[in-house]
């Protein structure tokens, strides 16, 4: 085993451990906001993760710069799509109460 590849595994087992422990924290989890919250170590730190331990085992080259670039795009992506998601959950149950129900 070289130092490349004990990296390339400690990355690669954080950014699984964020997913999975998100994905826990989804289930145990109760209300929409709170699981938005729950969401967010998977989107913004595994998934990069695991996308900067492909990279690295890939070598540098042009797939490794694309790899990192979907990493970030999931990492901005997903901070934008849970704002997005808690603000029309936010207006939705402002309507739901405006309406008695």
């Amino acid at each position: 085993m070289t130092v490349r590849h004990d990296v390339v595994l400690v990355l690669l087992w954080a950014g699984v451990a964020s997913v999975l422990l998100s994905a826990v924290a989804v289930v145990r989890l109760r209300g929409t906001l709170m699981r938005l919250h729950a969401l967010a170590p998977a989107s913004v730190a595994g998934v990069p993760l695991i996308a900067a331990a492909i990279a690295i085992d890939q070598g540098a080259g042009r797939s490794a710069a694309k790899t990192l670039f979907i990493g970030l795009l999931f990492a901005v992506g997903g901070t934008v799509t849970t704002i997005a998601i808690a603000r029309a959950s936010r207006q939705a149950e402002g309507v739901d109460k405006e309406e008695g129900t």
